[in-house]
């Protein structure tokens, strides 16, 4: 780790909120739906189609979940408004699963069933390993409740991911594979880069040998040159997968992907839980305050 990479981590939480939103507004669409919908237009006009996601995590009141349900039915019916090539994502910490699995179930439920009226896929993610068997086992009972209406992450640091993978092909589901953010312990989670790397590339093998629709989500571009050899090598048709990659991260690798002919879409968060996510981002990935701090530079150089 760089000593700037340290130091940033090390004063994250003294940073002034303003500064956070001015390193992390590349990053979040905004705070409103309509700073959203805005985002995803311009993510169309290059040929992306996009997953909105309202930022919000690890709710501990039904009230503050409800709340989270109505603002993902204003998405929805947004999204079919303006005639958008987006579908949604949410967390299961953000649909109540702190509080009760069950009621977590029927909240996503309620969002899905709106969504499934008007033909938008939601997809399930997958936050810290407490989580994983609870998320997955919401999947199952709401994908057998709403056929091809809403799919699951998979992060590939985790030892149990390739069995995971296998399953899930065999059940035909639509997965996102991620390497994963969250800080595992060594027993159930891989910590060195090259062999996440590895893990990523076994389990995309898996997914892709195995029946299931796979979003290939990274920004490693040694991943997509390795996800790319696949596709080719497996024959891979191009309804059986598409690239995902987060806002503002590394748009050149982006258009190189869409240029080739290839789907991509990209998540688009918003919201006004934009600071808890910021922060998350920055202290995973310091070179965002970088950008952050160059950006701001080359602004007052030019004012």
């Amino acid at each position: 780790m760089s000593v700037f990479d340290s130091f940033v981590r090390a004063t994250l939480p003294i940073t002034p909120k303003p500064m956070i939103r001015f390193f992390a507004r590349r990053y979040v669409a905004g705070a409103t739906l309509a700073e959203g919908v805005a985002t995803v237009r311009r993510l169309a006009e290059e040929g992306c189609c996009a997953t909105m996601d309202v930022l919000g995590e690890s709710v501990t009141e039904r009230q503050h979940v409800a709340t989270a349900v109505s603002e993902y039915h204003q998405v929805i019916d947004a999204i079919a408004a303006n005639a958008l090539p987006a579908n949604i994502s949410l967390k299961p910490t953000q649909m109540g699963l702190n509080i009760d699995a069950d009621f977590c179930r029927d909240s996503i439920a309620a969002v899905i069933e709106r969504a499934a009226a008007k033909g938008i896929f939601v997809r399930i993610d997958m936050e810290d390993s407490p989580t994983t068997d609870a998320t997955l086992r919401i999947y199952r009972e709401l994908i057998a409740r709403f056929p091809k209406g809403t799919g699951v992450v998979i992060q590939a640091r985790l030892h149990r991911t390739l069995a995971d993978c296998v399953a899930l092909a065999a059940e035909g589901a639509s997965v996102r594979l991620c390497k994963g953010i969250y800080r595992e312990p060594r027993t159930i989670a891989y910590e060195e880069r090259e062999i996440i790397r590895r893990a990523f590339v076994h389990a995309l093998r898996i997914l892709m040998t195995g029946g299931a629709y796979v979003g290939i989500a990274t920004h490693d571009e040694l991943l997509v040159c390795e996800a790319l050899g696949l596709i080719h090598e497996l024959g891979l048709r191009r309804d059986r997968y598409e690239f995902q990659m987060l806002l503002g991260v590394d748009p050149q690798l982006r258009r190189i992907i869409t240029g080739a002919g290839h789907k991509l879409r990209v998540y688009v968060p918003f919201g006004s839980h934009w600071y808890p996510y910021s922060v998350r981002r920055c202290r995973e990935n310091p070179s965002i305050a970088k950008a952050g701090i160059e950006a701001f530079l080359k602004g007052r150089m030019e004012s």
